[in-house]
């Protein structure tokens, strides 16, 4: 992978509270981390930060922490005017240095006022096709306060900068923390997922459904999803849920031991779709460290490929935006049921 990277000299530090983000501008303007009270929320490094080719799969790099997948998650071609266009593994945007919307790259700390919120904006440049996010976050505390728990909000806009209209999906791609019972919690009107893929076939063929919280595995036994394993069981499922409507906007991961509730919330009308990525070991297949994350991914299609295309399929006109919210509410010692 060449060369370790120093970031430490180009973090942007949003804090409030007890409750602290770290977003790494060169690295795809990653959001690195998130500590509440001192307790990692985010997946660490699976390899030092290094730097990254516009051709290397995503798990040749760290493969942690929180990236935006744009204009694809998986690796594909698609056709445009300007002809064929070649997406790498989970998109352009984790690969290029992201700007700072008014000053450039820049070394600096947001500290709000005891009252306030805290934000940085930041714009990636894609560069299979001619787009362009915004992405602006800002952490405030939630309504009573007092450690209580802490509001990210991400504010997005895509823009096509080219001069002929080209296909877009986009997926958050949050890899949070998680442990054995840990629990994922989805709005009760959903019942089956699709699987996108499984390690092993453990889920079954991609395009396949399956019962949620309890599913029925490809050997015949059943499994209940909705609850984290331990690393040795070697899970890695993708699934996605949707479309979704309006009163399915969120999901959640319940964290007992780690004294958390992380609730993500998103607005069904823009992103109607939610990429549920579930791994206890089970990912890179090349030898060395694993994840063991689950990531609640709000997305703009049910399928990885750009070049799949379907009634969610999505086309930005030469000059278009688009913009799209999404919230993630994390709650210190919240009791679960």
């Amino acid at each position: 992978m060449g060369e370790m990277i120093d970031v430490t000299k180009e973090n942007v530090l949003i804090r409030k509270g007890n409750c602290s983000l770290t977003i790494l501008p060169r690295l795809g303007g990653k959001i690195a981390s998130i500590l509440v009270n001192d307790r990692e929320l985010l997946q660490g490094p699976l390899a030092p930060y290094g730097p990254r080719s516009r051709t290397m799969s995503f798990d040749a790099g760290d493969a942690s922490g929180w990236d935006e997948c744009l204009p694809s998650v998986a690796d594909c071609t698609v056709e445009t005017e300007a002809g064929p266009a070649s997406i790498p593994d989970h998109g352009d945007l984790w690969r290029v240095a992201w700007q700072n919307r008014d000053q450039g790259i820049a070394n600096r700390e947001q500290v709000p006022g005891d009252a306030g919120a805290s934000s940085a904006t930041f714009r990636g440049e894609c560069f299979s096709l001619p787009l362009v996010l915004e992405r602006t976050v800002t952490l405030a505390e939630l309504d009573g306060g007092a450690g209580r728990g802490w509001q990210v909000r991400l504010d997005y806009t895509v823009t096509n900068t080219g001069s002929y209209p080209v296909p877009w999906s986009w997926s958050a791609h949050p890899l949070f923390r998680a442990e054995a019972g840990d629990c994922i919690v989805l709005p009760g009107s959903i019942e089956t997922l699709r699987v996108e893929g499984s390690g092993g076939g453990r889920l079954g063929s991609g395009g396949e459904r399956v019962s949620w919280p309890v599913a029925t595995l490809a050997n015949g036994s059943r499994s209940d999803l909705s609850v984290a394993q331990p690393p040795e069981s070697g899970i890695g499922d993708k699934l996605f849920a949707g479309p979704l409507n309006e009163g399915e906007n969120w999901c959640a991961l319940e964290r007992p031991q780690a004294g958390v509730r992380i609730k993500v919330g998103f607005d069904t009308a823009a992103t109607p779709y939610l990429g549920l990525w579930i791994c206890y070991g089970g990912w890179p297949d090349r030898p060395g460290p694993k994840q063991i994350c689950v990531a609640l991914e709000p997305a703009t299609a049910p399928v990885d490929s750009l070049a799949k295309t379907g009634p969610w399929s999505r086309v930005l006109a030469a000059g278009e935006t688009f913009s799209w919210p999404m919230v993630v509410e994390i709650e210190s010692n919240a009791s679960v049921n």
